[in-house]
């Protein structure tokens, strides 16, 4: 009985301990240039100059313009965190303190997820406001932001483990793997309309499942059922925090 006690305050310790970390990443990095740069201007801009050429009606940019300021935007901090950690020589006294490591990407995760909901329903507001589009399943749409959001935040805590200390190398690594990944994942185009070659390479994309629940949640057909959607939203949440955690753990190491 006493170690199941000490097991329960333990793991209650470390949720506090991810918290604080939540809170302060949200305090002290959330509101710097890349968030509104890379999470909400870069998003808009790049699927307005694809929308450039097209003659599709608006309604039918508003889901892709959410999922990808939702992708952008919880995933645009997370690379970011452990670099400005190393810049400021406090990285060392981090990953030494009583928080365990788990604790601390937890709290990476929680700090950018709520941001990217949060910033994601922007895009959303103007898009009901100036389109004819009528949210049809409400669920749906909670459930795309809700589970993407963590999936992509997992996805940048992942992209922050090089041992770098200068966030531009991070960031253009991070870019590296987020551009291709919008490509595949139905943004631009419903999964259905895609080439037979993106539509393989769909189901290797957290974004399309989330895209595809946004889609639904506007009354578009799902091209995966939405059970399929959360669970493959998790498993990439949960493949993304194991691979942080062990390369993390491995960068720790050789830094200390």
């Amino acid at each position: 009985m006493p170690d199941k006690y000490l097991a329960t305050e333990t793991f209650v310790w470390q949720a506090r301990a991810a918290l604080v970390m939540a809170r302060k990443n949200a305090m002290i990095y959330y509101l710097k240039a890349p968030v509104i740069t890379f999470g909400v201007i870069f998003p808009l801009f790049f699927y307005l100059a694809f929308a450039a050429g097209h003659s599709g009606p608006v309604e039918a940019m508003v889901p892709g313009i959410i999922s990808m300021a939702l992708f952008f935007t919880a995933s645009a901090v997370g690379p970011l965190v452990t670099p400005w950690e190393r810049q400021a020589k406090t990285y060392e006294r981090l990953v030494t303190s009583p928080a365990s490591l788990s604790a601390i990407l937890a709290g990476d995760v929680l700090a950018g997820a709520p941001f990217g909901i949060v910033l994601s329903l922007l895009p959303l507001a103007i898009g009901l406001s100036v389109a004819e589009v009528h949210l049809v399943s409400v669920l749906q749409l909670v459930l795309g932001l809700a589970f993407g959001a963590f999936a992509f935040s997992a996805l940048g805590v992942l992209l922050s483990a090089p041992a770098s200390d200068t966030p531009s190398q991070v960031m253009m690594l991070s870019n590296l793997v987020r551009l291709p990944i919008i490509f595949v994942s139905g943004v631009f185009l419903p999964l259905a309309q895609m080439p037979a070659w993106g539509r393989w390479l769909a189901p290797l994309s957290p974004l399309s499942y989330s895209a595809d629940l946004v889609r639904g949640g506007f009354g578009e057909a799902n091209y995966f059922l939405p059970a399929v959607d959360i669970a493959a939203l998790t498993g990439f949440t949960v493949v993304f925090l194991w691979s942080a955690h062990l390369l993390h753990r491995r960068t720790r190491n050789r830094a200390l």
